[in-house]
């Protein structure tokens, strides 16, 4: 007989066998509609699944990677400390889950990945998604949702070629932005070159009260601090800043007191380089191609040697710094 469940129209049948056995079927009810009920299978959760997708008009994903992507994404990915990360793993899945989420575990195949990199427009952040997925699959193997392993796992070379940006900020680059630039993106400007902070902990740096100026990097969490008297640029930059009457406490901040935010240093960073670009046309295919944040950049080549750059940018290996940062040519002395 019917057993009255929190799903409307699911209905239960259920058959006793001679030696006590009972065998349960599940269907949804068709009488409604004046149709025969839909068999939905002996197996709660999987009836539960169809009910939604007939009922609620919902798609399955029990068993596909969509299953993963909604659960990782509620248990885990709310657990990064760094916004930064947040943001591009977010970013990251909403790209990818279009893709891979109707998909069942055993649909995603080496081809399959190797495929969406090829065709994927952005060689490098194809790189980064396809890395996402690799570490939602792990997770995915902890909750049992699939019992095989990612399919590229130990494979060397299946990714996209990456190439180190080779832009080098000289100083008359530098200069050139520098004179059309407003105060508070110079301001920018010489507190990025100086100490090689990302633009996200430039605008989150405070005044800080005495002669120390202390970070902390948002993507690693790393602390460090600058000696103000060792920087003739940090000194006049907190200077500056204590004469201004602000609301706030943090180093930077506009003409009137207010916070600097993202977009305030991408529409600066663009009017002041075309303004330059403008009035050094000699210069003008070098200054549309640097950013903002080559500043960090800037600052690993003003270091005295890789060590120093990569202690300055707080990278874990010497390695890392030489690969995607020191990228200027060497000089050499001719021996003739």
């Amino acid at each position: 007989m019917p057993r009255k469940t929190c799903f409307p129209r699911l209905r239960v049948h259920v058959r006793k066998g001679a030696h006590g056995q009972v065998w349960s079927s599940w269907y949804y009810d068709g009488r409604p509609d004046g149709v025969k009920d839909t068999p939905l299978g002996s197996d709660y959760s999987t009836a539960v699944e169809k009910w939604r997708e007939l009922h609620e008009h919902k798609p399955r994903i029990a068993g596909t990677l969509q299953e993963a992507f909604e659960r990782w994404a509620a248990e885990v990915l709310p657990t990064y400390s760094s916004i930064e990360t947040r943001k591009g793993y977010t970013r990251s899945l909403r790209i990818i889950t279009p893709v891979f989420g109707p998909a069942t575990w055993d649909q995603v195949t080496p081809k399959t990945i190797t495929g969406y990199l090829k065709n994927r427009s952005a060689k490098t952040q194809g790189n980064r998604e396809m890395a996402l997925l690799s570490v939602i699959w792990a997770w995915a193997m902890t909750e049992e949702l699939v019992k095989t392993k990612f399919p590229l796992l130990g494979v060397r070379g299946w990714k996209n070629k990456e190439h180190a940006r080779t832009m080098e900020v000289t100083d008359v680059l530098f200069a050139a932005v520098y004179e059309t630039a407003t105060p508070m993106l110079r301001d920018a400007m010489d507190l990025a070159s100086a100490t090689g902070l990302r633009l996200t902990d430039c605008r989150t740096v405070q005044i800080p009260p005495g002669d120390t100026l202390r970070v902390r990097a948002s993507k690693t969490g790393k602390s460090a601090e600058f000696s103000l008297t060792e920087s003739p640029v940090l000194e006049r930059l907190v200077s500056e800043r204590r004469k201004i009457t602000a609301p706030h406490l943090l180093l930077l901040t506009t003409s009137t007191g207010r916070p600097v935010s993202a977009r305030m240093f991408r529409d600066r960073w663009d009017e002041a380089r075309e303004k330059a670009a403008l009035a050094h046309p000699e210069l003008a295919d070098e200054l549309r191609a640097m950013y903002l944040r080559d500043m960090r950049k800037r600052a690993s080549d003003l270091a005295g040697s890789d060590q120093e750059a990569s202690e300055l940018l707080q990278h874990s290996s010497v390695a890392l710094t030489k690969r995607h940062y020191r990228t200027r040519a060497t000089k050499l002395r001719p021996v003739r």
